[in-house]
């Protein structure tokens, strides 16, 4: 493919992501396919969401560092925070994974899930 403006600019979010890019006359129907002035340009297959769990988890341990089993309390807390606002616990199987990911049992996935929540409940009755 060669390396036009669009291709150049999504790149980098593709790989992110875990995309794959395409020529447009390779796309199959949930690729998404890109337009430059009126021409097809690029086609973006994007990666199963149980993919990007993975790829999310491998982000955060590059960003701490370490094995996110590693963390003490309060980052995994934040970690299980910043999971869920991504989705991570739509994605079947999430808990086991993200559980196993931070060395924790799935119990206390569901604990520090319930901690948030009932934390945002006590913030919206004082804003109140």
């Amino acid at each position: 493919m060669s390396e036009h403006p669009l291709v150049a600019a999504v790149k980098p979010l593709a790989d992110a992501m875990g995309a794959e890019l395409l020529a447009p006359g390779r796309a199959e129907g949930d690729d998404v396919v890109l337009s430059w002035e009126g021409e097809e340009v690029l086609a973006v297959r994007l990666p199963q969401l149980s993919e990007s769990l993975g790829r999310i988890l491998a982000a955060m341990e590059r960003r701490h560092g370490r094995p996110l089993a590693e963390l003490d309390r309060k980052a995994k807390q934040e970690a299980v925070r910043l999971l869920e606002a991504r989705g991570a616990f739509s994605v079947r199987h999430g808990v086991e994974t993200v559980a196993g990911a931070l060395g924790v049992s799935r119990f206390t996935i569901y604990n520090y899930l319930n901690r948030e929540t009932a934390l945002n409940r006590e913030k919206a009755a004082n804003d109140d």
